[in-house]
């Protein structure tokens, strides 16, 4: 079975990591849309804080038009989800995303496959690049 997710550890702050990200994914014309603070979230709800977590939607918009024109059901699984936080156990900030050929692989349109491993592998590039 591949894997569900992929993910790499830096020794970036969780902050600089994700100013990063968005600088990689940026120059791959792939675009944050949305960006939610997790922590800032939980206080807001008077809960207490947990290591930093957060989780960015993006989207490259031709891309997405392509999937949604194949297969309107793989709009179930757009914007793409990345998270970076910081892992309880070692300290190090973990920047990872589920696989984008197994999320679509549940829609059973083996037709989506090549653009997801298209999407999959930009958007790896763009996490390994911004975790150096």
């Amino acid at each position: 079975m591949p894997s569900t997710r992929y993910w790499v550890t830096t020794e970036k702050s969780v902050e600089a990591a994700i100013d990063d990200l968005e600088r990689a994914l940026s120059l791959r014309q792939f675009g944050v849309l949305w960006h939610l603070d997790l922590n800032q979230k939980l206080v807001e709800k008077g809960l207490e804080p947990e290591p930093p977590f957060h989780v960015l939607e993006v989207c490259s918009a031709p891309r997405a038009k392509q999937a949604l024109h194949m297969e309107q059901s793989s709009g179930y699984f757009l914007p793409c989800k990345i998270v970076v936080y910081e892992d309880r156990q070692s300290g190090q900030t973990t920047i990872g995303f589920p696989e984008p050929e197994v999320m679509l692989g549940l829609i059973g349109n083996e037709a989506l496959t090549p653009l997801a491993t298209e999407v999959a592998n930009v958007i790896r590039d763009a996490v390994k690049e911004a975790s150096i």
